[in-house]
């Protein structure tokens, strides 16, 4: 009998990065859905490190500065440090990991720390780039605000977690589903070096085009990094998100891209947020976040 692989999964209940509460309830959601069962059955013996502690917005109060625009600064910039600090501390290079949000904040932290061990690409599998800025953000929120921070672009404590900033090149990103993005944001994404595709790229070309592209732009990569955002998907069948986009992917063009990810062998870590148990229906869309991390690793149809 083949030995199992141990995967480390943590959980990471940030909701300060945005403001629909019940995001912090995704770990839980997610884990209930079934996620060590599948995992199990697909040869995998999975770790549990619990969940980092996160302040609870009564804890903090609802102060906000627009002089900064970076709502909850302080108190995400120590999540995600002590998420970074975690990960750092036990995780080996090559070990598989999956990260649960939470928000999407969260991922400054995971991303700073596996960045560091190997040639990594990013994947960013979502309706939005996440590349604002306090300067270009609407809202002031920091889940919108992920991959401008970690490409060095964004408030000195965020960016400096776990060291000097940049923690990405934009040659080290990829991203797939957008289909919401704000104007200061579309300029960023179509100049600063990414490889995006938005929901019309996959309409003409189909999803296994775009995922062999993807593919080809990191061939040269380690291994991959994919953070997966449920909005990525067509609210139709994740309807448990606090930013839901129509016409987003299907369900069967979501899990092709997991499956052909899969296959390339370069997949060792995940984050998985924006699940939020309290928008959904019958925790629906933690069991379509459990089916494709199946797809992700390992599970197929024959």
């Amino acid at each position: 009998m083949t030995a199992s692989k141990p995967i480390r999964i943590y959980g990471i209940p940030m909701d300060l990065g945005q403001l629909r509460r019940g995001v912090d309830m995704g770990p839980s959601a997610i884990r209930y859905a079934g996620l060590y069962d599948k995992l199990r059955r697909l040869g995998y013996t999975p770790i549990d490190a619990g969940n980092i502690v996160v302040p609870q917005v009564e804890q903090v109060g609802m102060a906000f500065d627009p002089a900064i625009n970076a709502r909850y600064l302080p108190q995400v910039t120590q999540v995600c440090c002590d998420t970074y600090d975690l990960i750092r501390s036990t995780l080996n290079e090559g070990d598989y990991a999956i990260f649960l949000g939470g928000d999407h904040s969260m991922s400054i932290g995971t991303v700073s720390a596996v960045s560091q061990m190997g040639k990594v690409g990013v994947l960013w599998v979502d309706a939005h780039a996440d590349m604002n800025t306090p300067r270009t953000s609407p809202s002031g929120n920091i889940h919108g605000m992920s991959v401008a921070a970690l490409l060095g672009d964004g408030p000195d404590p965020l960016i400096s977690i776990g060291g000097p900033a940049p923690k990405l090149q934009p040659r080290d990103v990829a991203m797939v589903g957008l289909r919401n993005l704000d104007h200061e944001e579309k300029q960023r994404v179509s100049q600063v070096g990414v490889l995006p595709f938005t929901m019309r790229d996959i309409d003409e070309q189909g999803m296994s085009s775009v995922a062999r592209q993807i593919l080809d732009w990191f061939s040269d990569y380690d291994y991959l990094h994919i953070s997966l955002d449920l909005d990525g998907c067509d609210p139709s069948f994740a309807p448990g998100v606090g930013t839901p986009v129509n016409g987003g992917l299907t369900y069967r063009e979501a899990h092709l891209l997991m499956e052909i990810l899969h296959d390339s062998g370069k997949v060792r870590t995940l984050d998985v947020v924006e699940v939020n148990p309290v928008l959904d229906e019958r925790n629906r869309t933690a069991d379509v976040a459990v089916d494709l991390v199946a797809s992700l690793f390992g599970q197929q149809i024959i």
